[in-house]
This record gives structure tokens, C-alpha cells and sequence, in this order.
């Protein structure tokens, strides 16, 4: 009896901001259309530059046989008859070979078959042809692409593995794309039939439709060539979107694109908040989509190979390790990895205990499995987190709307405090001299009613000197949690860097991932209580914000 082949994996590719993943090199006139135009630039001596495009109707070729290796020739013997001779000097083809001809192959190139490597043959509106990306007006095209449909369609055809195969990642799966935070938009809007992604114009998911013209720094975020950041009502957007498209649980898998800096931040965040049971998976790329070495094709078809080998799966079918990032042939926790250089392979496991599970080389395989709660087993995701929590001042914080999403006026302020040697101004030990502290400390207290402090103090423990300790517990007296962190990544933070229990220990967290972790966990317990008088705390009030303290702690000792 023959088995019964196993459904195709169907795998989600969301599209987030400044993602060199989804980058693309400058489009540059080719030679041939300059030599034929007169165009500026044209040198016969340059080899022609060929760029991924659509042919507009179909068109035969003819191709040089024994010309795709320098050794065909040699085992001629072993290749099958041309399809003919094409006459050297009217061009002529012919079934009948004759002296001088041109042995080659017919080859009929059909558009839906591409795209194809083609000389580019766009010129500027102003006649001359395109050197690059930049002007000095800033009107340059976008690099970026909108979604990663065509960087699919791309590696599909012109990806090999070392068998000379292709198709590397639709042999995998079926491939829906999300444009969550995109790092490419369209300025002037897009038709529905032209349009591959599915968020509706409100930004979450549904049956496409019109899409409204996107403006720069608000709805795409590119780094060049005018980079724009995303800011905290981006976060809760694509947190939204991609909670919303997960829930269905229409997908065997789900992969994140953003820039290689970050991506670790929004997957570990996507770890906390996303209840998904399938695997979420972070990829970035030192170099853009089709530049020399570009390592980002690599890593989207390894993490559609992770996804369907079923390798992260426990006896239930559900994930068991959590959000990854999979970069190079490494699985990393999302907890765990941070970027340490900017080359293909710079990636490490901070915390000095592991964090690389796995690897893609060949087959995927799982060494090790995290005991971090994360995805459906986390205590902070989205669907687990009340509607309302206390601010700073005692009034009601609300977090999330009748639909279950994330409000993005909710979203906490958590920032970064980093202990330096000799970093007092002078004996007295007064928070006065912590101006940077203090004055981050007045501005929550103003704007954001849910905000906490990182406090990455000196490797390993995460002490810090006198001062900065002072302009801590202002802002713990004042309802702002905060995290002590060691910088380095080899240690822990112990209990001797949170002052008697009013500060939660880090553990091994790197700062920027303990931020993370604190702006999930404020969503989820809101600020600290505030004695009376912040500056003459009671006993009773101070053992009040222990309680609270600890609430946090059991989160970050188990995510």
C-alpha cells in the first residue's frame, strides 16, 4: 500500500522595517542600451549587467551549445543532438548542419516562467541613464521591496543547491507575505489586483482591497536612502498583525524579515506576546537580495526547510523551542542571540550558557531544547494580558481594545541606564549628579504612566556606583520598575544588585533584551505602588514594592 504523502507546509513571510533582507542593488542602465542610445557611460570594454525582469511576450533564443561549463565540450560524446546551426553571418537557423555553423539549442522563454536576467533598459525622465540610487532632492527610487513575493520567486528560479536543483523554496511550501512594518511602501497607493499582501487599509488582516498611498516613516521604513525609524506605535501595529494573522492557525510556520540590528528585539518581543503554537522565526541578511555573498537567500530557505521538517515539534505537534532566529546555518533562541559584527555568521548566543539549539547545514537538528516559557506557554502573550493595568499615578492604564489588540498609547517607555568606571562626579553619593536619570525619570512621570529603567551595571552582577544607585530608587519610589542587567554576557545578576529586593535581577538578559521584557511585563502588571512621600518611603511601603517586584521577578527568572 503506498503512504500517503505529507501536505505541503504552508508558511507565512511577514515584511518588517529596514530589512536589508529584502534590499535590492541600485538598478544601473546597462551598457548595451548606453552604447545603442549614446547614453553617458558606455564602454565597450564593461561586460553587460544583467537584472531580474518580466519578458512582456513570449520569444525564442538560441543558445550556444557546450557553452554553460568550460568542460562540456570535452564529454561531447555524452550529450544528446542540437536542435540545430545558425549561420555565422545571416543568422540563419537551420535543422542541417553545414561548415562554420553554429551548433545551439531552441529555447523558447515564456513571461510566466520568469523573471529572467535582462540588460535593465530604464532611463531617467530626463534622458540619462541610472548610475544609482541617490540625489541630492532625495526623489531616488526605493530600494527596498514592498513584501518578499519576488525575492520567493527569485530564489525559486535562480537559487541552487549543490545539486544543481532550483525551486529551493516553493518545493518546501506554499508562501503567503504580510507587509506588517515594511521597509519598502507605495507612495501612490496600490490597486487590490495588483496587491500580494492581505492587511486590510486598517492594518490588520482580512480581504485585500485598495491600498492608500504610504507615507515614508509611517507606514514603510527604509535605512536608505533616508532611513526612518519605526517608533512605539509601530511595535504595536505589527504585534497586532501578526497576532491576528497566527490566530487562525492557518500556518505551519512564520518567518520575520528586519534589519539585521534588531531583528533579535522584535522576535524575542514576538516570543513573549505571540501564543502561536508553530514556529516564528527571525531572518535577516548581512547583504541586499541579489548582491555578490548575499547570505539572506540562504537564510529564508533554510528557515522554510526548519519549518518543514517538523524538527521543533513535541508529541502534540506543537513548537517546544519558540521564537528563533536562524541565521547561517546556527538556530538561536531568540532570548539568547544578539548581533556582534556585521558579516555573514555574526551572530552570537549572549549569556554565556548556550542559546545555539540547533543548526541547518544539512538536515535540521535540535541539540538542545530551552526551558525559557515562551510563544503558547509564555505568561505575557497578547491574549493573556488584562485590558487595564495601573499607571505610575494610580489611575487605570487601558491596554488593549474590544478586539483583543494592543492600543499603542499603552505601549511602556523603557529605557537604558549604563554604569561607566569612575563614573561619579564626586564622594557624596547623591542622585543629584545623575541629571540623565533624573531627567528621563520626570519625563515618565509627564508622558508615560507605564515606563521602566534598564540598569546595565558592571559585569557580571550588575552593580552600579553610588550615585546612579540613588537616581535608581527615585524612580522605583515612583512607580518605575527597574531591571539590573551585567554587561558582557557572562554572568548573572544576583541578588547584591537589587537593593534588598526593590529591583528585579536581569539574570543573563542583554540590556536591550531586558527592556523587552520589561515593556511586555508592564503590560501585564503595571507600575510599581508609590509611597506617599517618594522620597521618605515607609517600611509597609517598601515591603508593598517588593510584593510587586516579585511578580516581575518570576517572570524574568522563567522567560
Amino acid at each position: 500500500m503506498a503512504s500517503t504523502p505529507a501536505a505541503r507546509a504552508r508558511i507565512v513571510i511577514f515584511s518588517g522595517p529596514r530589512a536589508t533582507i529584502q534590499n535590492s542593488p541600485a538598478l544601473r542602465t546597462s551598457q548595451s542600451v548606453r552604447r545603442d542610445r549614446g547614453l553617458a557611460g558606455a564602454d565597450t570594454g564593461l561586460p553587460e549587467s544583467l537584472r531580474a525582469q518580466q519578458l512582456a511576450a513570449p520569444v525564442t533564443v538560441y543558445v550556444s551549445a557546450f557553452s554553460a561549463h568550460p568542460l562540456e565540450k570535452d564529454a561531447a560524446e555524452l550529450y544528446g543532438p542540437v536542435d540545430g546551426w545558425l549561420d555565422p553571418e545571416t543568422g540563419a537557423f537551420s535543422t542541417e548542419e553545414s561548415t562554420g555553423a553554429t551548433p545551439v539549442y531552441r529555447v523558447t522563454l515564456d513571461p510566466a516562467d520568469g523573471p529572467f536576467p535582462l540588460p535593465y533598459a530604464a532611463t531617467q525622465a530626463n534622458g540619462q541613464p541610472w548610475d544609482g540610487p541617490f540625489d541630492d532632492a532625495g526623489t531616488a527610487r526605493q530600494l527596498f521591496y514592498p513584501d518578499a513575493s519576488r525575492i520567493v520567486r527569485e530564489i525559486d528560479h535562480f537559487g541552487l543547491d549543490g545539486y544543481g536543483a532550483n525551486n529551493l523554496m516553493s518545493d518546501l511550501a506554499d508562501f503567503d507575505f504580510v507587509r506588517a512594518a515594511p521597509s519598502g511602501g507605495y507612495t501612490k497607493g496600490q490597486p487590490a489586483a495588483e496587491r500580494t499582501d492581505t492587511p486590510t487599509p486598517a492594518g490588520h488582516r482580512g480581504e485585500p482591497g485598495d491600498l492608500a498611498p504610504e507615507t515614508l516613516g509611517e507606514h514603510f521604513f527604509p535605512y536608505m536612502p533616508m532611513r526612518q525609524e519605526p517608533a512605539l506605535p509601530t511595535l504595536a501595529a505589527l504585534t497586532n498583525i501578526v497576532f491576528d494573522t497566527l490566530a487562525a492557525g492557518d500556518y505551519d510556520g512564520a518567518i520575520w524579515l528586519e534589519g539585521s540590528p534588531t531583528t533579535e528585539e522584535t522576535v524575542y518581543w514576538f516570543n513573549l506576546l505571540i501564543p502561536t503554537t508553530k514556529p516564528l522565526i527571525g531572518n535577516c541578511s548581512q547583504y541586499g537580495h541579489g548582491v555578490f555573498g548575499n547570505d539572506g537567500d540562504h537564510n529564508l530557505v533554510q528557515s522554510a526547510t526548519y519549518i518543514a521538517s517538523k524538527v521543533w515539534a513535541d508529541a502534540e505537534g506543537h513548537d517546544r523551542v519558540g521564537a528563533v532566529m536562524i541565521q547561517n546555518g546556527q538556530v538561536f533562541t531568540s532570548r539568547e542571540v544578539q548581533k556582534a559584527d556585521a558579516r555573514p555568521g555574526g551572530y552570537i548566543a549572549y549569556g554565556g550558557h548556550g542559546g545555539i539549539v540547533g543548526n541547518t547545514v544539512e538536515e535540521p537538528v535540535l541539540s538542545f531544547v530551552p526551558v525559557a516559557r515562551h510563544t503558547h506557554t509564555s505568561a505575557l502573550s497578547l491574549d493573556q494580558l488584562p485590558t487595564a493595568v495601573t499607571g505610575i499615578h494610580g489611575s487605570p492604564v487601558p491596554t488593549r481594545d474590544e478586539n483583543g489588540h494592543l492600543l499603542a498609547d499603552a505601549l511602556p517607555k523603557v529605557t537604558i541606564a549604563r554604569y561607566v568606571n569612575y563614573g561619579q562626579d564626586d564622594f557624596s553619593d547623591s542622585a543629584d549628579s545623575e541629571v540623565e536619570i533624573l531627567a528621563r525619570i520626570q519625563k515618565n512621570l509627564r508622558d508615560h504612566p507605564l515606563s521602566g529603567i534598564v540598569a546595565e551595571g558592571s559585569a557580571p552582577y550588575g552593580g552600579v556606583y553610588e550615585s546612579m544607585r540613588a537616581a535608581l530608587l527615585q524612580g522605583v519610589f515612583r512607580g518605575m520598575p527597574v531591571v539590573a542587567v551585567g554587561r558582557g554576557g557572562g554572568g548573572y545578576a544576583f541578588g547584591q544588585s537589587t537593593l534588598g529586593g526593590l529591583l528585579i535581577r536581569g539574570s543573563n538578559l542583554s540590556a536591550p533584551k531586558a527592556r523587552i521584557l520589561l515593556m511586555a511585563s508592564l503590560l501585564k502588571f503595571g507600575a510599581l505602588p508609590v509611597p506617599a512621600d517618594p522620597d521618605a518611603p515607609t517600611p509597609a511601603e517598601l515591603d508593598a514594592i517588593r510584593q510587586k517586584v516579585a511578580e516581575y521577578q518570576a517572570v524574568f527568572d522563567t522567560h
